[in-house]
């Protein structure tokens, strides 16, 4: 297990360090390497020296190397599932269903390296020939977040490394080592030195701004809150670098008084439960029309009273830790204020006595305006808000700054695809609960972020477009 920074290919030593805590009993799994400025100068001048030459790489080259990942990680999923549920907290079925779905981005892309399309027609006006064709970006700031340290760190390497780019991967502090694994991966399926960085400032935001205006830097893909979005987004302006970001979500649900409770149900706890709720795409608001309400909240009540609270590691659990005793206590807060404004607890909502940073499933029944519904809950956490007409549902779960997915349950196909119409949201699913995908682009709308990752745009957010025109 590596604990150190990765710099121009060498696992080097930080300037300081920092521990890495299991949240199910706060102890120390390792403690974790955190780079000094000279040692963030180093990673940009490494990516920056390789940049010019793997550029200029074959497409074959890179996807073999993608592909040899692929093979790699899905030979290992059971070790770096049990790395991830160990410093994130989550359920092992949670983190076995995230090392596979991590692995996969690496063959995605590595498929679409070798298909990047380009165009070549002649003018209207008859004059020249419009070339159009795409190359790397460049040096490129990989930012990922706590929540999925696997799929989030691929999602981003797969296509920088498809489109030739180099990268500096600064993952969370809580979550390094599942990065680390999946950097000596990359090394051990044969990605030359310098192309992939791995660095964890000691002063993250200083240290972030300071790249973000370097002019070598040239692209900045992050996946975190809309807050530290925002932020980021201010400080690319200066040097106007290119941004991809994966913010925020506040998934709203809706249900209709057709939705078969056999199907919707099941996959209603996925969209929820998934991660222990910890989900961007997590189900966050969910309105259930009346006719159906009651029976949806005894089903929904009696499910979620189902999950066992654990260590991750343990056989038995089906719901993990939070991350760390903070995010467990917002969770604990954003409940306790629904409650006090008016919310009816079904189930859980109660926080537990001990070290371990759990927090039971929980449903609420809230009224359309409680203060739960203007958070994103990031927990096991079930707020069932009550409407009765379509129109009414649609515009409810509308009212948010987020757009990130939606969930729609109808056993009616033209209703449910008309409410999917009239979603605000970059992404919905209908009738299902998780519909990422690799080969899906993964994004939002409104406050939710800029740009895709996956399917075929996962590729373009680090490829620049180039036309040449040609006189024949």
């Amino acid at each position: 297990m590596h604990t150190q920074l990765y710099i121009d290919g060498q696992w080097v030593e930080g300037a300081s360090k920092v521990a890495v805590h299991d949240p199910s009993d706060n102890s120390v799994i390792a403690e974790v390497s955190l780079a000094s400025d000279a040692q963030c100068e180093a990673a940009i001048a490494a990516a920056d020296a390789a940049a010019e030459s793997w550029a200029k790489t074959a497409p074959r080259y890179r996807s073999e190397i993608l592909r040899k990942a692929f093979e790699i990680m899905t030979g290992e999923i059971e070790a770096i599932a049990t790395l991830i549920s160990r410093e994130n907290g989550k359920a092992m079925p949670d983190a076995r269903g995230e090392a596979a779905y991590a692995a996969e981005f690496f063959r995605w892309f590595a498929e679409e390296t070798v298909r990047t399309p380009g165009d070549f027609r002649k003018s209207p006006s008859g004059d020249k020939r419009i070339l159009v064709t795409h190359q790397p970006i460049g040096l490129s700031i990989l930012i990922t977040p706590w929540n999925f340290p696997a799929g989030m760190a691929t999602r981003k390497i797969g296509p920088a490394v498809a489109a030739g780019c180099t990268m500096i991967l600064k993952p969370a502090t809580e979550t390094p080592l599942t990065a680390m694994y999946i950097v000596d991966l990359m090394e051990r399926a044969g990605l030359p030195k310098g192309v992939l960085n791995l660095v964890l400032p000691e002063k993250t935001g200083p240290a972030i701004s300071k790249m973000l205006h370097d002019p070598r830097v040239k692209n900045l893909s992050f996946t975190g809150s809309t807050e530290v979005g925002r932020v980021l987004l201010k400080e690319a302006a200066d040097k106007v670098i290119r941004c991809s970001m994966e913010l925020g979500g506040n998934a709203q649900v809706v249900v209709h008084d057709d939705a078969d409770l056999a199907v919707t149900i099941p996959q209603l706890l996925l969209a929820k439960m998934r991660n222990g709720g910890a989900a961007c795409t997590s189900a966050n608001r969910i309105y259930v029309q009346r006719g159906i309400s009651e029976a949806f909240i005894n089903e929904m009540t009696k499910s979620m009273s189902s999950f066992v609270m654990g260590r991750g590691t343990d056989a038995t659990t089906t719901l993990g830790a939070s991350v760390s005793m903070k995010e467990r206590n917002k969770i604990a807060q954003i409940v306790d204020e629904s409650v006090a404004a008016g919310a009816k607890v079904k189930v859980g909502g109660v926080k537990p006595e001990g070290d371990g940073a759990f927090y039971p499933a929980t449903v609420l029944i809230v009224d359309k305006d409680n203060p739960i519904l203007l958070h994103e809950i990031f927990g096991p956490v079930a707020p069932i808000i009550i409407f009765d007409t379509d129109e009414e549902g649609i515009k409810l779960a509308n009212d948010t700054e987020f757009g990130l997915i939606s969930y729609v349950f109808s056993s009616n196909l033209t209703r449910a695809l008309r409410t999917a119409e009239a979603m605000e949201s970059g992404m919905v699913a209908i009738n299902k609960g998780v519909i990422s995908d690799p080969a899906a682009p993964f994004g939002g709308v409104k406050q939710s972020g800029l740009g895709r990752e996956g399917g075929f745009d996962g590729i373009h957010e680090f490829l620049q477009t180039k036309y040449i025109g040609v006189e024949i």
